[in-house]
């Protein structure tokens, strides 16, 4: 079966991307390696500004859920800069989710779901992916959530 035209995909989930992300630091946003594309972690964002917090205290895993589908959107958008075309993407390969977890937190698994299921909703079959999900004590300046992921291209 083939697969619709993402941005098509993305203007009737109501997706609009925003402008990629700049690097902090001495690193890049993506690489590419062969057909891979390897995506720096992108930090959660609300408003254009950090999504801080702490998921199991200030934060719910409702809410942890929106932020990890804020940054799949941001990790698009990152996608789109390197490459000029999203079509391109032959599949999602791995997502790794770093949330920042009271100790007691165990549904990272569930909040990083709301990054899985965008890839799904937008890519289907093409969009599942192996992942991890972790909980951590802390994240650059307080983010809620970090998501790196690794992609094939066509």
């Amino acid at each position: 079966m083939e697969r619709s035209n993402i941005y098509a995909r993305l203007e009737e989930l109501g997706v609009a991307l925003p402008n990629a992300a700049s690097p902090a630091a001495a690193y890049t946003m993506c690489t590419q390696c062969g057909q891979l594309a390897y995506l720096s972690g992108h930090l959660a964002k609300q408003g254009g500004k950090v999504w801080t917090g702490r998921l199991g205290e200030s934060l719910s895993t409702q809410a942890g859920h929106a932020a990890a589908r804020a940054v799949a959107i941001d990790l698009l958008a990152t996608l789109h800069a390197h490459i000029n075309d999203l079509n391109t993407i032959k599949r999602i390969v791995k997502l790794t989710s770093l949330v920042n977890s009271a100790s007691d937190f165990t549904d990272q698994h569930l909040v990083t779901n709301g990054a899985s299921e965008f890839f799904v909703d937008v890519f289907g079959e093409s969009g599942k992916h192996a992942r991890s999900a972790f909980g951590v004590t802390q994240l650059p300046l307080n983010a809620c959530l970090e998501i790196e992921l690794i992609v094939e291209l066509a």
